[in-house]
């Protein structure tokens, strides 16, 4: 089966966002297919993050479409959703993975009862079977079992972002969103980590929208990138090939200062 015969997970459609005079993101839109990652890069200021936040519904746009194909009625477009159904819709379908992992856990709850909170807000009521799960996920991510009933104030950053993870994953959401998920961390806990979202990625068949200005972070994970400039998309494609072959000034610029580093 071809894309062309296959309904996109998510389909964005003209996306604006402004901050009065500054331009956020304008004209943005791509297809997104179920199983497939996208990766946005950027330097400070590009866009992206206001992108991603007007994707997730963090952030409404000033116009545009953010088509998400729902289990229950097929495509619908986020932005004219109600904040209930939004709300459902990231609980259930959809996940967001914070660059700093105390923004995305609750600190004062316990490592199971982060985990546990997420099954809890789709309907799990059984104590046991939330805590058998939480222990599977707490497993998946790599954390030490025995620290279930432990707040993640004890954790490294590392341990607090694999949390995170489990935290969002625990529902079985078919797209999530990233936010710089190895910002901040060391760069053998950010290996660590990358080789864990990218075994998820695959067993789980998720799709995803990373932004990150990290170059090697969407060569590893992402099937296709997005460039962007001053709230402009200057270039996009399989992943690879923007990276071995930039078209752009910018995305040549890009790529040029990762390898004089």
């Amino acid at each position: 089966m071809t894309q062309d015969e296959v309904t996109p997970l998510l389909s964005v459609r003209n996306v604006q966002k402004s901050y009065g005079a500054i331009v956020g993101c304008t004209k943005v839109g791509f297809d997104l297919y179920p199983g497939e990652v996208m990766g946005i890069v950027g330097e400070s200021g590009s866009g992206k993050t206001t992108l991603l936040n007007c994707l997730s519904g963090h952030l409404t746009p000033d116009q545009g479409q953010v088509i998400f194909d729902t289990r229950a009625d097929g495509p619908r477009d986020t932005v004219a959703m109600s904040e209930p159904e939004r709300r459902m819709l990231a609980r259930t379908d959809w996940a967001f993975v914070h660059q700093h992992a105390r923004d995305g856990l609750r600190m004062n709850v316990s490592a199971g009862g982060n985990v546990g909170e997420r099954l809890m807000a789709v309907g799990a009521r059984h104590y046991g079977d939330i805590r058998d799960k939480a222990t599977d996920w707490l497993e998946r991510v790599e954390i030490d079992t025995a620290r279930i009933d432990d707040r993640p104030s004890t954790f490294s950053g590392g341990m607090q972002q694999r949390l995170q993870i489990a935290r969002n994953l625990v529902t079985g959401p078919r797209l999530v969103f990233m936010d710089e998920p190895t910002g901040g961390l060391d760069v053998s806990v950010q290996a660590r980590l990358l080789d864990l979202l990218r075994g998820l990625v695959r067993d789980m068949g998720l799709s995803a929208v990373i932004v990150t200005h990290d170059l090697a972070v969407v060569r590893l994970l992402a099937d296709r990138l997005m460039v962007m400039k001053d709230g402009n998309v200057v270039e996009t494609g399989l992943t690879d090939q923007v990276l071995d072959d930039p078209q752009a000034a910018y995305t040549q610029l890009l790529v040029s200062s990762v390898l004089q580093v």
